[in-house]
């Protein structure tokens, strides 16, 4: 079989964690770095302007579009599951929002045996990437490839919801990023003027100036490669040819939550019984491959109002579509440079609750689908989100075809505790929205329906439309029990030359949206390889 290079280290996806470990690993002119990426370059001009997650997600250009496997709690739903196919990965075509989590979500993972992973040891790395726009602070870094910026466009609408919520007893926040994220206020977002600052742009474009780094587009990989139980390559698929690519070092895995998961199994590393059913050979046995997918379950409800202009006006007429267009053209400002939410509350179900369980969101737009045209009169969407599910799903192999999408199992809503969280979750938000700020539009909600009102009804309607916020986690998890895929620095237990950095290494999912704690993955694992490289 034909070899396309031998290189020391040699990363296979190049998403969110990946172009952070592309651009560290080959600051060394002496170490030689191959990226892996199945996608094309990023040059599509809508992963640029920041409301082009209309375009990029479920477009095959940009998008695995994976569908989740029917699931009994969803009505039998199986939900579109988009994950970035593209330079970039899912930074390319995500919401672009910048929420790290709480401090006590990492202090947690530390206590779990997971040494090095505790807030204070975490906090360095997000503050090297980040260029925050106020400044260098005690929690915020300046100078980094990430640019974050605040919002560049506002509606009357959210601002009232913001009021509504402080009145509802929820505190007002400006930083979501010191380690306490509870209270309300708006997002920060991964852009610079305006455009998109996907991992690509960021840490990517820079780094490619360098001779060490090859970056390898439309190449698919197809399984690591290994001798005896050291991973010693990949064997990819460029072109049509099978094809070999070297690893003197080590082979990285960072192709997210579902990619990972799939090429450990499709590599003989992961439940031997299952993989040998699929006529596939077993290199390790480590039955929790796949397993302990974690996800944030989200229920949203919609609101007519009076009396203002929300973006279902500005969006419905060619005349508005012009002015939008015109103003970020002139300006890089205005409704072309939101995320899908702009209003984000962290909250607790309940005063027993030792930190927020309950995110909000709000945004200034109804429609019944991604990708439908909005409603022609104005309206606002309002969503809740369950911080900290009990429920777990699994990625798991269909076939032992490198090409198959995996069965994907989401198992939302499989205990009592999280039906009861997220049925408290929308009578909450419902409060928020009829509060006195609020009234002066005369809200009516019309999604599930004032009507709907027990909770069995309720519950009823968010299994009929709750879907996700792509927030997958989980699948690699890091620990030292028999159910854990790697260790505390990052390694694949049992075998050699082979670790996973990504968002599947999450043992337990983030308070929050989960891009910025996939950067700082890729930084800390870029940190422990050139530190046990050395030794």
């Amino acid at each position: 079989m034909e070899s396309l290079g031998r290189f020391d280290h040699v990363i296979v996806g190049a998403g969110s964690a990946g172009c952070v470990l592309a651009n560290r690993l080959s600051a060394d002119p002496a170490v030689r770095v191959a990226l892996i990426e199945a996608g094309e370059t990023d040059w599509y001009p809508w992963i640029h302007i920041p409301i082009g997650y209309f375009y990029t997600i479920n477009n095959p250009r940009t998008d695995w579009c994976y569908t989740a496997e029917p699931d009994a709690n969803l009505a039998g739903r199986g939900i579109k599951y988009p994950r970035g196919r593209v330079l970039g990965g899912s930074s390319s075509i995500n919401a672009m929002v910048y929420i790290r989590g709480q401090a006590a979500d990492f202090d947690g993972w530390a206590a779990m045996g997971n040494r090095g992973w505790s807030w204070s040891e975490v906090l360095p790395y997000f503050k090297r990437s980040e260029d925050h726009h106020r400044g260098a602070s005690a929690a915020h870094g300046s100078g980094g490839e990430l640019r974050v910026e605040g919002l560049r466009a506002g509606w009357e609408v959210l601002d009232a919801f913001c009021d509504a919520a402080v009145q509802c007893g929820i505190p007002r926040s400006d930083d979501f990023n010191t380690g306490d994220n509870e209270g309300v206020g708006y997002f920060e977002v991964t852009q610079k003027r305006g455009v998109r600052m996907s991992t690509a742009r960021a840490f990517l474009k820079p780094a490619r100036q360098r001779p060490n780094l090859t970056v390898f587009t439309r190449t698919q990989v197809l399984r690591v490669a290994f001798e005896g139980r050291r991973a010693t390559g990949l064997v990819v698929r460029r072109g049509g040819q099978d094809l070999r690519i070297e690893a003197a070092r080590e082979v990285i895995l960072s192709g997210g939550t579902i990619g990972s998961a799939q090429v450990l199994q499709l590599s003989g590393v992961g439940d031997a019984q299952a993989l040998q059913r699929l006529g596939i050979p077993s290199v390790q046995h480590l039955p929790g491959v796949g397993a302990n997918l974690q996800d944030h379950i989200a229920a949203r409800t919609m609101l007519r109002v009076k009396d203002t202009v929300t973006l279902n006006q500005q969006a419905s007429s060619l005349w508005g579509k012009a002015l939008m267009g015109l103003d970020y053209a002139l300006r890089r400002r205005g409704p072309l440079t939101i995320p899908p939410a702009l209003v984000n509350a962290f909250v607790r179900s309940d005063p027993s609750q030792p930190t927020p369980d309950l995110q909000f969101v709000c945004y200034p737009i109804t429609y019944d689908k991604l990708g439908d045209p909005p409603h022609a009169f104005p309206g606002f969407t309002a969503g809740v989100c369950m911080l900290h599910p009990e429920s777990r799903g699994s990625v798991r192999l269909k076939s032992p075809d490198p090409l198959a999408a995996p069965a994907i199992q989401l198992n939302f809503l499989d205990t009592e505790r999280d039906c009861r969280t997220v049925v408290k979750g929308l009578r909450m938000l419902r409060e928020v929205c009829q509060a006195p700020a609020m009234q002066r539009f005369a809200p009516e909600e019309f999604l599930p329906g004032h009507q709907v009102q027990g909770d069995d009804e309720l519950l009823d309607g968010i299994r009929k439309m709750a879907g996700t916020i792509f927030h997958p986690v989980g699948t690699c998890r890091m620990g030292q029990d028999d159910q854990a895929v790697v260790d505390e620095r990052l390694r694949v237990h049992g075998v050699q030359g082979l670790r996973v950095v990504d968002a599947s290494i999450m043992p337990r999912i983030i308070s929050g949206n989960t891009n910025a704690t996939a950067i700082m993955i890729g930084e800390k694992g870029a940190d422990m390889i050139r530190e046990d490289a050395r030794r």
